[in-house]
């Protein structure tokens, strides 16, 4: 792994889960259009509403973090369901403006549960697709 990949993992550490979604931007964008509010209640926090209702574009946002809400759900290979709700995932900023992602009570009991110390996100987006690759790893 070179230096500039972002996340190297310590001596001992290990990778549990990875996982991978792409979605249109158009898809979410008629959501929004269908269901407005009760669409963003559902399945983004308070914390990622603001964020996204702020940009000149919250339609590529939202995707990406959908997108990253998918990716966390099959990195823990269960899905969003029981296991994991759309909200139990929440993508923020660090201090480099990295994305990071913020667990609910049920989030941090399955990434107990498989052994895993943190999950890793990293997000991407274009005016057309927005994708994301997630990663459990116990470090």
């Amino acid at each position: 792994m070179s230096a500039t990949s972002g996340f190297v993992l310590p001596p001992g550490g290990g990778l549990i889960g990875l996982g991978c979604d792409v979605i249109e931007v158009d898809r979410v964008r008629g959501v929004l259009e269908r269901q407005g509010e009760r669409f963003l209640q559902r399945v983004f926090t308070d914390e990622e509403r603001a964020y996204c209702g702020g940009m000149a574009h919250p339609e590529k946002h939202y995707a990406a973090r959908f997108a990253a809400k998918e990716a966390v759900s099959k990195a823990f290979s269960t899905g969003i369901g029981a296991e994991l709700g759309w909200r139990s995932v929440s993508v923020y900023h660090g201090e480099r403006h990295q994305p990071l992602v913020r667990l609910d009570e049920k989030g941090t009991a399955l990434l107990a549960q498989v052994g895993g110390t943190s999950v890793i996100v990293t997000l991407s987006h274009t005016e057309t697709v927005a994708m994301a690759v997630a990663a459990i790893v116990r470090a």
